[in-house]
């Protein structure tokens, strides 16, 4: 009888045939079970990943055990003896004494004086009491915005005597118009600096400032606004050519961009991503700042702005800034924040259970160790207050002995995990960005981490959550430009607002390349007018051009 009919041959050579073909079968689906296993648990990981993103805290704060605490879902497992801490005798010190803190004291102050009755200030046999002292408490006021109308007057001369007749005309004399940012324009200096600052240093959105202003009676569309702002940029754009090359003169730019969508884009849908760039570099007293928007994310950006510049660059692992290291005069470094993301990521979704994915947070928190013992060393750079040379110095002896460390762990474990799980991720990337994560140990005033950019970028992060796109590329362009002399004037300790006003009130006299680099912000920045106010006792303003 046939094998079909479902008994088994006789035939030895047929019976082996028959049995290697299922155990190759067995074999296969195995492969395919254990595939679907590694798979459901990576995407287990995922979902649990993004709950983490959208409900837990955004902090990467690891929470170490209290040693000696027991784990719910292990009760069989004995405590560890909690060893006795060695006692240490704390010399005493000073401490600053707690409470409220005192108001600037270049802040305005209005006395107020709250007296006793005259009548009270006679005392029962009949003498006048006398001022002994007083007791004083301040108290902090706020004193609402005001709006209101400079009418520029410019007074017209002429000679009585000839009647003001010549032969070229009438003689008559005016002082010239004052300069203005924007020619003919409703808006004062101090008026565009403030709806810039608002939006840009504030995150305040252009249509929440109309409803604001509507309450001080003043109607100003918000396309208005919106016109004032593009047009002010225009205006400045020689400031951000010299921000470009201070940029460009520093030991380092750090350079990190994020999404952001813009309306109008020719030949793109309005749903299409854009990017906003940003680049801090500069002297390292006097830092800058600089974001450029572009439709894309293509290397060409970086490349664009880093040609021919020496020096050191520092960013995170994406492809686009691969293409800086074929510069001879460019040294890359790697963000080690963001390896121990990856890590924490690892860390958030893997529960505490025993073996599988155990063993991978275990791992992961191995590797989060190594990175944490590397920042203990910035911590005692900094508490030490040393400089660069004495930096570098500890670098060399404390923090590359552990990367050493770490780099021997991460080739131990390079296949430890599953391909394409979060720890796999994790250590693939770690091992993909070593050979830049080192470099900060060459220099003091190096950073083991791309923060610089970050907390840059951060401004325009948080204003984009309430201000979400930019009408056109125009208006992307403005923004770039302004967050980018905003975010310099911050960085070099400079009031935003201050800062614009006098800049808006100068740029127009500005003729040179001289004249626009005095206009950047540093910490020298004179932000006194060149315009000299007199009161009158009528009220009247005499305007004084210097």
């Amino acid at each position: 009888m046939s094998s079909k009919s479902g008994i088994p041959p006789e035939d030895p050579d047929s019976l082996h045939k028959i049995i290697g073909s299922l155990q190759q079968e067995n074999s296969s689906q195995q492969q395919q079970i254990s595939w679907l296993q590694m798979e459901n648990d990576r995407l287990q990981d995922l979902v649990s990943l993004f709950q983490k993103q959208i409900y837990a805290p955004k902090s990467e704060v690891r929470h170490a055990p209290v040693p000696g605490q027991m784990s719910l879902f292990e009760p069989d497992k004995e405590p560890e003896p909690i060893q006795e801490e060695e006692k240490i005798q704390v010399p005493a010190h000073a401490r600053k004494k707690r409470g409220r803190k005192p108001l600037p004291p270049d802040l305005p102050r209005v006395e107020v004086v709250h007296d006793i009755p005259e009548e009270e200030k006679v005392c029962a046999c009949g003498a006048q009491l006398s001022r002994i002292g007083e007791e004083v408490c301040e108290k902090l006021d706020y004193v609402p915005a005001k709006i209101r109308v400079e009418r520029h007057i410019r007074p017209k001369y002429a000679c009585k005597c000839c009647e003001g007749v010549e032969d070229d005309g009438p003689t008559v004399k005016i002082a010239p118009p004052a300069p203005q940012l924007i020619p003919k324009s409703l808006a004062s200096e101090g008026l565009l600096a403030h709806v810039a600052a608002s939006k840009f240093a504030d995150g305040l959105p252009l249509y929440r400032q109309q409803k604001i202003l509507a309450r001080l009676d003043v109607d100003l569309p918000r396309n208005t606004l919106s016109n004032w702002m593009v047009k002010a940029a225009e205006a400045c754009r020689p400031v951000l050519e010299v921000l470009k090359e201070r940029i460009r003169s520093g030991p380092l730019i750090n350079v990190d961009e994020s999404p952001l969508q813009v309306l109008k884009e020719p030949g793109r849908k309005n749903t299409t991503t854009s990017y906003m760039w940003v680049f801090r570099g500069g002297p390292l007293d006097r830092p800058a700042v600089l974001y450029r928007y572009n439709p894309t994310r293509s290397g060409k950006i970086p490349l664009g702005m880093l040609k021919d510049y020496a020096g050191y660059v520092q960013s995170d692992g994406l492809s686009s800034y691969e293409q800086l290291g074929d510069y001879a005069d460019i040294v890359r470094l790697g963000c080690m924040i963001h390896v121990r993301r990856k890590f924490m990521d690892v860390d958030k979704t893997r529960k505490k259970t025993r073996g599988g994915k155990g063993a991978a947070k275990g791992l992961a928190n191995e590797a989060l160790d190594f990175i944490g013992e590397l920042y203990q060393v910035e911590k005692l750079a900094r508490r030490e207050k040393l400089n660069f040379d004495q930096i570098r110095e500890l670098r060399q002896e404390k923090a590359k002995p552990i990367l050493d460390r770490f780099g021997v762990w991460l080739k131990a474990h390079e296949n430890a995990a599953p391909a394409k799980s979060l720890l796999n991720n994790a250590i693939q990337y770690a091992l993909n960005q070593w050979k830049y994560l080192g470099v900060y140990l060459e220099q003091g005033y190096l950073k083991p981490d791309n923060n610089a950019a970050e907390n840059a970028i951060r401004p325009f992060v948080v204003g984009r959550k309430n201000w979400l796109f930019a009408g056109s590329p125009r208006g992307a362009e403005a923004s770039a430009l302004f967050f980018s002399l905003i975010e310099t004037a911050k960085a070099n300790g400079l009031e935003p607002f201050a800062y614009l006003k006098v800049l808006f009130e100068r740029i127009p006299l500005a003729t040179c390349r001289e004249d626009y680099l005095a206009l950047l912000p540093t910490p020298d920045f004179n932000l006194s007018n060149n315009v000299t106010v007199q009161t009158t006792a009528s009220s009247r303003v005499d305007w004084d051009v210097a």
